[in-house]
């Protein structure tokens, strides 16, 4: 009844909105079901990891020789040398088994010289290299003179007959022999070797078609320091004819061989024409050149030493295994070889019979690279894309630029009330991200303290998913529902000043529907973010920001936006969600997992400085990791689950998962490490004399045991009572280095296994005062050590040079230096010098101790030296077999062998 003077009771008129509301039951039958939204999150899951199956996982065929025919590549023809290689034990430089890798390499090389096609020529050489220095500066190089000597290398060119100019343009195909002194090295890297010398065998019978000629480097030294890349890009004959390198390295073992550093555009597009199973990813050469990883491949040297083109590429997979004895036959799985070996082979073809590809590689040395440089990625490794920098920069910028536009248009539609929702929902942003951070980093935390090892997942990656993805989807949610709930209250008053006709549960079901559209919509804001610090620092995985921002945006405009300016707000489509979502997921799920499983297989050596990190560190970085990852991918998802019955559900769920993942780690039922996936333990016998000066006369020697993963040795120690064996932070050692800060310490049989004609020397040959100028001359004998390093005090000292036979090594000038001092490496094989000479330029602010103050507390150290000898003395063989199967030494360049020498030279001379 109308409102009017002869009505006794006054009805208010019903909104328009009214008509399009059901009743209360009506609303709760339009909830979305927990079966739904549980049915979805694992959609959501199992499509991600089906991607990065398919992406990662998904292996060619091995091929026997005969399938592969004379042209082809056989992966069972490359084991065959990978079986040879990996059998012969540790190959490092200076070691008899090094030798006789090399013999086997030059062997094969020969045969495959004597099969070439008949209009192929094929070089082969046995390169001996002179005595060099390398001093890159930067990364991990920053701070330290690389020398070495006596290094052979395995050099094979292979060029088409009566085609002269060829030989000038040369396509380089580098790896390394060589290991660590650790592992035999099946991945790193006697896979990448096999592959060599079976593709070279491939190109012999193309090659009377090309245009360029291929250049195969086997070379040694590469663990010591890059120092076999760097031997032959200075002192071979072949080097100027290089026109465009390619690396093959390993941070683990097998699976697929992915392209992680470019160059150029032109190069990289090359290789996506032709690969056959591209597998190629931007990312990781943002990590690597962030220094997030702590390494370097030859694709360094040839790109900064010799400004080369290039393309370097490195088996991923079980990165926990990297340098250990683990890097074994028995965990490359099939396909891998066959992986790397078509698409190389199916580049190198394409390369070297292309006439622009060698005028591109020519060009590039008088471009910039940045000028050059290009965003690639792969799609399920099947397609790759590629396009320039300049490009995506444009594309971004038109981006950003539109989603401004569009937001700021909004909102100015919208007014205040549309400005203060808008601020609500990046609150829930932050409230989101810091909610899953925190919650996931409490847990690592706590694992220390509750598990039996403070790393406790390395052995099983998933136990991630229970342990920390629970708890930071949580967190997610909960940071999410806040900012929900404070959405919905500032809607509501709004709509009660608005329409203030609507009854209480309508308004409420429509308050509801408003802000769960604008906590979907936070997404866009919040990839918006990232994709703007991603285009201003350049940073190449941009692209993925993109994705998440501009797909669910789509799908957002398709499925829910209207032109109507005035309407009620409806349930989002589930639909909706699906499409925003599937474009995301199949181009970037894939990353993010192997960034992950990346990230938990490298903890194992994370504390470069033994018990210098603490306990939780390790639990920490991979928690932070995956709620960055959770608290992004989830947003869109999380959304439809506030005005849904699935929140109980979703609690219950998330707390079943990290309650069964905390049962299995805490009680040991699922082990922190296998005999496959193991702890890096060190044992090396130490023989220090840096105290002799202070009136000891012998030599201190002792076992000492220290751990590169974070975490104590208590377990350990349980295989070795009787061993007496002592651990605390009392027990700390520098290694030159680095220092080890906890380890643990026997003196037990010490005395055994070494000599004192073994013991380095420091000798100060002469010390004198020219107009002020200080000059001192040292001699540094390191007896029979031909591995060994040596820090220089360059606070005290202003400059050095070396000399070796009265041939200056090492000239004045370009020294940098880390934490005050400047590191010496040298590497190198049996015939290597052992007596050098350093002259010691010193500052005009140095300090000269006097006796008296010697006396009164330590002296400062000017020189610190630490000798390495490959040999296994009784008490560490003891040591080493008692350990547990789960336990394994790692190496690296800067690790010392089972048996150093220390000595120092104080600075009061």
């Amino acid at each position: 009844m109308p409102r009017g003077q002869g009505s006794s009771v006054s009805v208010p008129e019903k909104p328009k909105v009214d008509e399009r509301v059901s009743s209360d039951k009506d609303n709760i039958r339009h909830r979305r079901s927990p079966f739904l939204l549980l049915g979805l999150l694992i959609i959501f899951l199992h499509g991600s990891w089906s991607v990065y199956c398919t992406q990662f996982a998904s292996l060619p065929l091995p091929l026997d020789a005969e399938q592969a025919g004379k042209r082809g590549f056989s992966e069972a023809s490359a084991l065959k040398h990978v079986k040879y290689l990996s059998g012969l034990g540790p190959h490092p430089v200076g070691s008899d088994s090094l030798d006789l890798a090399v013999q086997y390499v030059y062997a094969e090389a020969e045969k495959i010289k004597k099969t070439a096609h008949w209009d192929v020529d094929v070089q082969l050489e046995l390169f001996h290299t002179d005595i060099g220095a390398n001093r890159l500066a930067g990364g991990l190089f920053n701070g330290k003179t690389l020398l070495y000597s006596d290094l052979k290398h395995v050099i094979l060119r292979i060029v088409p007959k009566y085609l002269p100019e060829a030989e000038e343009n040369l396509i380089l195909v580098s790896s390394h022999i060589d290991t660590v002194s650790t592992t035999g090295g099946a991945g790193d890297c006697s896979s990448c070797v096999g592959v060599m010398l079976e593709l070279a065998r491939g190109v012999s019978q193309w090659a009377h078609g090309f245009k360029s000629g291929v250049l195969f480097l086997f070379n040694t030294g590469e663990e010591e320091g890059l120092d076999g890349a760097h031997s032959f890009i200075t002192q071979h004959h072949w080097r100027n004819s290089v026109r465009f390198a390619v690396d093959l390295e390993a941070m683990g073992i097998s699976g697929k061989s992915t392209l992680f550093q470019g160059t150029h555009h032109w190069a990289l597009e090359s290789f996506a024409a032709v690969a056959k199973y591209p597998s190629a990813q931007i990312a990781t050469q943002d990590i690597f050149r962030s220094g997030a990883i702590k390494s370097a491949t030859d694709f360094q040297i040839y790109q900064e030493v010799a400004g080369l083109p290039g393309l370097d590429f490195a088996y991923t997979d079980t990165t926990s295994v990297y340098h250990t004895k683990n890097d074994k036959m028995e965990l490359l799985k099939p396909g891998s070889l066959q992986h790397n070996g078509e698409n190389m082979l199916a580049f190198l073809l394409h390369a070297a019979s292309s006439p622009k590809f060698m005028k591109d590689a020519h060009q590039a040395k008088q471009e910039s690279t940045e000028e050059k440089k290009a965003i690639f990625f792969d799609i399920l490794g099947m397609y790759m894309v590629v396009y320039s920098q300049k490009l995506a920069t444009m594309f971004h910028n038109s981006i950003i630029f539109q989603s401004l536009l569009i937001w700021g248009t909004s909102l100015l539609m919208g007014g205040r009330p549309g400005l203060v929702s808008f601020g609500i929902s990046c609150l829930s942003i932050i409230l989101m991200l810091i909610f899953s951070v925190f919650l996931p980093v409490m847990v690592a935390f706590a694992l220390p303290h509750i598990c039996p090892f403070p790393v406790s997942f390395v052995a099983n990656p998933w136990l991630v998913i229970g342990l920390f993805g629970s708890p930071a989807l949580l967190g997610a949610f909960i940071g999410q529902h806040i900012g929900f709930n404070l959405l919905k209250k500032h809607i509501k008053q709004v709509y009660s000043r608005t329409k203030p006709g609507l009854t209480g549960n309508t308004i409420d079901h429509i308050v509801g529907l408003e802000a769960e559209r604008w906590i979907y919509k936070s997404g866009f804001v919040q990839w918006l973010i990232v994709l703007i610090l991603g285009t201003y620092l350049k940073v190449g995985a941009s692209y993925v920001a993109l994705i998440w921002l501009v797909s669910p945006a789509f799908a957002y405009g398709l499925m829910e936006a209207t032109l109507s300016p005035v309407r009620s707000p409806k349930q989002l489509k589930v639909f909706t969600l699906v499409l925003a979502l599937a474009v995301p997921v199949v181009s970037s799920a894939g990353l993010f997992i192997r960034m992950v499983d990346v990230m938990v297989g490298s903890i194992v050596r994370a504390d470069r400085n033994p018990g210098g990190l603490p306990d939780w560190i390790g639990n920490v970085v991979v928690a932070v990791g995956i709620a960055i990852v959770v608290s992004f991918t989830f947003v869109y998802l999380l959304s439809y689950v506030h005005i849904s019955g699935a929140k109980r559900t979703l609690l219950s769920v998330l707390c079943a998962l990290f309650g069964l993942a905390l049962i299995l780690v805490s009680s040991g039922i699922v082990p922190a490490f296998t005999d496959d996936i193991s702890r890096p333990v060190n044992v090396v016998h130490v023989v220090d004399t840096t105290r002799m000066k202070d009136g000891n006369t012998e030599p201190l020697s002792y076992i000492s045991l220290f751990s590169n993963t974070p975490g104590k040795l208590t377990n350990e120690l349980m295989d070795l009572s009787g061993e007496e064996f002592s651990c605390g932070r009392n027990m700390t050692i520098d290694f030159v280095t680095f220092t080890m800060k906890y380890g643990c310490r026997s003196y037990k049989g010490s005395n055994d296994g070494w000599s004192k004609s073994e013991v380095p020397v420091l000798h100060v040959e002469s010390d004198s005062a020219t107009d002020g100028a200080r000059t001192t001359v040292v001699s540094v004998d390191t007896k029979s050590s031909t591995r060994w390093t040596l820090a220089i005090n360059m606070q005290e000292i202003d400059d050095f040079t070396i000399q070796v036979d009265s041939e200056e090594l090492v000239q004045l000038g370009g020294k940098s230096e880390v934490d005050g001092w400047h590191t010496i490496q040298f590497a190198g094989g049996k015939s290597s010098p052992t007596k050098f000479q350093l002259t010691l330029f010193w500052s005009g602010n140095a300090t000269h101790a006097s006796a008296e103050g010697a006396k009164a507390q330590d002296s400062p150290l000017l020189l610190k030296l630490r000798t390495d000898v490959d040999r296994v003395t009784p008490m560490v063989a003891t040591v080493l077999e008692k350990l547990p199967s789960w336990c394994t030494p790692f190496g690296k360049s800067t690790s010392p062998y089972t048996l150093a020498f220390l000595t120092a030279l104080p600075v009061d001379i």
